[in-house]
């Protein structure tokens, strides 16, 4: 099975393991993630005034490549990983079908594309890999397992917020524990699963994300926690690379790994976490689980 998939920007460069060990854990599945030709930025939330179709045109264009792509491969799906990615071009989208004049002046203005017919259904490999494979499929497919590792699904702002795009219960999201749960994973309970990591404070509000990270980071440790796992490169940013000033604030601050849930996946599936891709080395944690 193929399926139109959109990178982002991140996957590209800091989250290139993101992109990787989603690709490889596919493969398992027998889903191949083929690469929209000629995709730009989804523009970033910043993107989402719902009068400002200027702003929106980024995204249209990338729905135009996926609709193409999608026909010549059988599929109106199109698969992201980034949630910020997701929220940006799955509201746009919504968008675009419930304001056809609105599409009419994209794809008027767009005129070096086949028009946006609407058709495109985005989602998150989360929710594909729910709606469209099954968890139950995966726990059969997977041979190997994560030994109880004991983790605290982080999902953030944007795979829950807002309703019409949610992939999950915005209070009580349950995804990434069964997901990772079928493969071998201890999920714990986890009260800051939905909070707000700090977005982009990080460049103008470093002290604010550092105290986010400080609290995230203890809660998790001490609802039994060893790691996070997460599917946002911001996130990602902020809960592990800000350690390091959150140590300089606190220094009794004990350090925590930080995965993208599609590496745990692709190690549950045989495949190797790239350690040095983290600014917090996960390798005594994966030592500690004889993975």
């Amino acid at each position: 099975m193929k399926i139109p998939y959109f990178p982002g920007c991140s996957l590209k460069s800091d989250a290139a393991h993101f992109e990787q060990s989603a690709i490889e854990f596919s493969k398992t599945l027998g889903v191949e993630l083929v690469e929209l030709p000629n995709w730009n930025c989804c523009g970033t939330v910043h993107s989402l005034t719902t009068d400002d179709i200027m702003h929106h045109l980024a995204c249209v264009r990338n729905m135009v490549h996926a609709q193409e792509l999608g026909k010549q491969l059988g599929t109106n799906k199109l698969i992201t990983l980034c949630a910020m990615c997701y929220n940006t071009l799955a509201q746009v989208n919504e968008l675009a079908k419930k304001k056809p004049d609105d599409l009419k002046t994209a794809n008027e203005f767009i005129d070096d594309l086949p028009d946006y017919e609407g058709k495109v259904e985005v989602l998150h490999l989360l929710t594909f890999l729910n709606n469209y494979v099954s968890f139950e499929k995966i726990a059969k497919v997977v041979k190997g397992r994560l030994n109880g590792l004991k983790l605290a699904p982080y999902y953030g702002c944007l795979l829950v917020r807002p309703e019409h795009v949610k992939v999950d219960d915005r209070e009580r999201p349950v995804l990434l524990s069964k997901l990772l749960g079928m493969v071998g994973a201890k999920c714990v309970e986890f009260p800051y699963a939905v909070e707000c990591c700090g977005s982009y404070h990080t460049v103008n509000l470093k002290e604010a994300v550092i105290e986010k990270t400080y609290t995230i980071v203890n809660n998790a440790r001490e609802n039994g926690a060893d790691a996070i796992v997460l599917s946002c490169p911001l996130c990602e940013f902020n809960l592990d690379k800000r350690q390091k000033d959150v140590k300089a604030v606190y220094p009794t601050f004990e350090p925590m790994p930080v995965f993208y849930f599609t590496e745990l996946l692709a190690l549950a599936s045989g495949k190797k976490v790239n350690v040095n891709a983290h600014y917090v080395s996960p390798e005594n944690v994966l030592r500690k689980y004889g993975l």
